[in-house]
């Protein structure tokens, strides 16, 4: 895959004029809410690193959100194969991370909606995840719009310690069955 549009987006590769805007993105608190921390800017680099790789080795990752009429670099949209060992995976899931000027145009539902079209579609999955922190009804919005389902599933994230504010998640999931019927 080399990029994939809407009318107002494209996913695509990232590049390196992209990096001055993740590493401020990911300074930003809010931005950064319902993460375990800010980024400085070289754990911001290795991530970006990181996600370019994963999007080489693998033909599909987080890719860059850029609007097509400016060619601004707004944040990420994309799948991933978590790395951790969480108690419904292996899987696959849909994410994304927006800076803050980007929030509440519907730039993450849009880059969503192609990014798991790609995961059923080109990938052949049969269900895509979505997970986020309890208190992060600003994520869950978005994953209720894009058509993910929460059957109470929670799980405590591994990757946190025990009491931290983040470490209880919510699970969606999408099947492609679902994701078909929503195409009509």
């Amino acid at each position: 895959m080399s990029a994939f549009s809407t009318d107002r987006i494209t996913l695509r590769q990232w590049q390196t004029s992209d990096l001055p805007a993740f590493v401020k993105m990911s300074a930003d608190p809010e931005v950064m809410e319902y993460f375990p921390s800010t980024l400085d800017e070289d754990q911001s680099l290795e991530v970006a690193e990181k996600i370019m790789t994963k999007i080489d080795q693998n033909g599909f990752g987080f890719w860059a959100l850029e609007l097509n009429e400016t060619k601004e670099f707004c944040g990420f949209v994309g799948l991933n194969i978590p790395t951790p060992e969480l108690p419904f995976g292996p899987c696959l899931e849909v994410g994304w991370r927006l800076a803050k000027p980007y929030w509440g145009l519907g730039l993450a539902t849009e880059g969503g909606r192609l990014a798991v079209g790609y995961g059923f579609n080109e990938l052949g999955y049969d269900e895509i995840v979505t997970f986020t922190a309890e208190i992060n009804l600003r994520s869950q919005a978005v994953m209720k719009r894009l058509g993910f389902k929460h059957n109470d599933e929670t799980f405590l994230h591994p990757l946190l310690p025990d009491g931290h504010r983040l470490q209880f998640h919510k699970l969606y999931r999408m099947s492609k069955e679902q994701y078909l019927e929503s195409l009509t």
